[in-house]
């Protein structure tokens, strides 16, 4: 049983998506604009996916979501009566998972939700090992093996490795890495990442491989 945060200003909308939420077996909280959204998904630390209207008063949807996944990394849908190309491209930009248009079949939503919650990192982590050759990364452990010999790796230093590990083989700026690592805009300069990946590369001896400088734009992990 997943739990969906419902954020539109419309509550017609939200009972709809409430009804069809529960008749799958999810529980719902509701917001009907931005700020609330945020203080919610902040006090509730179960809550799996949250399903976004743009257009809201106080605080709309695209800044909300934004300060959601600083909070937490859960997948987020975003709805709007806008159909236009700058707006979904915008909403992937900025991280959303999905963009359904309004109006909407409740059904159709409900599929989108199944496929986002079953992509979320939260529901692929437990459990989960990434074995790179000796390189195993224990993600339910929060620890790293290499060549079946345990890491003394900091927390920090774990969430990088693991982050490049599961978007391998794509080059992540250190922009990037710093938003979604550290999980705030970082204003200062990016050599803390720099820092970070020294000592990841001086933990993981020979499997230092996996982790590749991309000159002047960042590192992938290349498998």
């Amino acid at each position: 049983m997943s739990l969906l945060l419902i954020v539109d200003d419309e509550i017609r909308i939200r009972e709809v998506i409430k009804e069809y939420a529960q008749n799958y077996g999810h529980q719902t909280l509701e917001a009907s604009d931005g700020s609330e959204a945020i203080r919610l998904v902040e006090e509730n630390e179960d809550i799996d996916l949250v399903i976004l209207d743009i257009m809201m008063p106080v605080m709309d949807g695209f800044t909300a979501c934004r300060a959601i996944k600083k909070i937490k990394n859960i997948p987020v849908i975003m709805l709007s009566a806008r159909q236009e190309e700058y707006d979904k491209l915008f909403g992937f930009e900025i991280g959303i998972d999905d963009y359904v248009t309004k109006p909407f079949s409740p059904l159709e939503l409900m599929a989108r939700v199944k496929v986002a919650l079953e992509r979320s990192p939260n529901a692929q982590s437990a459990g989960e090992n990434l074995v790179f050759e000796g390189l195993t990364i224990d993600v339910s452990g929060h620890s790293v093996y290499v060549d079946g010999k345990k890491m003394h790796i900091t927390p920090r230093e774990f969430e990088l490795l693991y982050y490049l590990a599961k978007n391998r083989n794509i080059v992540c700026n250190r922009t990037k890495l710093l938003e979604e690592v550290w999980k705030y805009d970082y204003f200062g300069d990016d050599r803390t990442v720099d820092t970070h990946i020294k000592m990841l590369r001086k933990n993981l001896g020979e499997y230092r491989k996996f982790i590749v400088t991309v000159r002047a734009v960042g590192y992938k992990f290349e498998v």
